[in-house]
């Protein structure tokens, strides 16, 4: 029997998890949950992208709620109004709802990360409700979780672990994150909401002690560091113009540490174009998550993407939407509390493979 899921906003990440539940053959769409006024009403395979499907989408909250769907996807923005996507999560979970998230991202792995009051109230409302919440993503989530915690698996000795993103984001279309919250464009007396100090360390800790629980290692500390790139001469990214002198790239870790010597490191280099700091870390194609694993033996492993438009970004975002589609069979039958990834069995594309489609194509092939 399919799972009944409302998918929770419409946006980057919102409208391709709603395509994934409605494409997906194990899942049911019971409701859309949208913000904006202009939404309300509207199909909701006209907000995916796809033909209709019979299912308008709503702005009241209470009415999905009272529906009791199996999960909720919740891909509501949370980097901004962490209190308010907090207050949702713990609303869904105490209604008996479990839920896959996209943040706020410190609940992937929040121990040692935020202080236990801060978590405390989600896992009472989980228990209240005998509901579950995971949070993931690809990063935070799969590509610095399960990707390297698999790799992993085939080492003798590990001296270092270290996961990148190394994404070109003049096509990320999020001026929010961009601009506001990452600082792309400002100015070098400026210091935006992710430079903030310790706010990387929120954002990406996650990851860090995910992986030293993951790898049974206990680490003295996490430290997190960064470098900006000025922008030589002004240019267009992102449908502004960044400014010469102005942040085009930028570099930055989180590091788990033993002593004074890094052994679990989280890695972003960001670039608003490919020439941009030649001397950081360069990606394999167009973008790219990387592991690197120094020990014996060594890896390099390098995760190309492309979106069907072949652009990286686009694929990145599809990734972290279907992360979360996929995983809802698997935490609708966990037990109830906030799980991590350590907590979950191995998520596949189980049904996404269309004996059907692959048949028309045969038969095409031999006409």
């Amino acid at each position: 029997m399919a799972h009944r899921v409302v998918q929770w906003s419409t946006g980057n990440v919102g409208k391709w998890a709603l395509r994934g539940i409605i494409d997906h053959p194990g899942l049911e769409l019971a409701g859309v949950w949208v913000s904006n006024p202009a939404k309300d009403g509207r199909d909701a395979g006209e907000l995916a992208g796809v033909d209709p499907v019979g299912i308008r989408a709503t702005t009241d909250a209470d009415r999905l709620i009272a529906a009791k769907p199996d999960c909720v996807v919740y891909t509501a923005m949370a980097d901004h109004r962490l209190n308010e996507a907090i207050d949702d999560l713990c609303l869904l979970l105490r209604n008996g709802i479990n839920v896959v998230a996209s943040g706020p991202v410190f609940l992937s792995y929040p121990d040692g990360t935020v202080p236990p009051e801060v978590v405390e109230p989600v896992r009472q409302a989980a228990s209240e409700g005998g509901s579950s919440l995971w949070v993931n993503g690809i990063d935070p989530g799969w590509a610095n979780d399960w990707l390297p915690l698999l790799l992993s698996g085939t080492c003798q000795r590990i001296d270092l672990l270290r996961c990148s993103e190394i994404l070109d984001y003049s096509t990320y279309d999020n001026p929010l994150v961009l601009f506001d919250i990452m600082g792309f464009g400002s100015s070098p007396d400026h210091t935006p909401l992710l430079l903030q100090p310790g706010v990387l360390t929120l954002a990406w800790g996650s990851v860090v002690r995910q992986l030293a629980a993951g790898l049974d290692v206990e680490l003295d500390s996490v430290v997190e560091h960064h470098e900006r790139f000025p922008a030589p001469e002004p240019f267009a990214a992102a449908g502004r113009t960044i400014e010469a002198g102005t942040m085009a790239a930028l570099r930055f870790t989180v590091s788990g540490m033993i002593a004074d010597q890094p052994v679990l490191v989280l890695e972003h280099v960001t670039r608003l174009r490919p020439d941009l700091a030649p001397d950081w870390p360069q990606p394999a194609g167009t973008g790219c998550y990387r592991v690197e694993i120094t020990g014996e033996p060594n890896y390099v492993l390098d995760l190309r993407l492309t979106g069907g438009d072949g652009d990286h970004n686009t694929a990145g975002v599809a990734a972290t939407a279907m992360r979360l589609v996929n995983a809802v069979p698997a935490v609708v039958q966990a037990p109830p509390g906030l799980l991590t990834a350590l907590d979950l069995p191995l998520i596949t594309g189980r049904g996404l493979v269309s004996a059907q489609q692959h048949r028309m194509y045969q038969k095409q092939a031999t006409r």
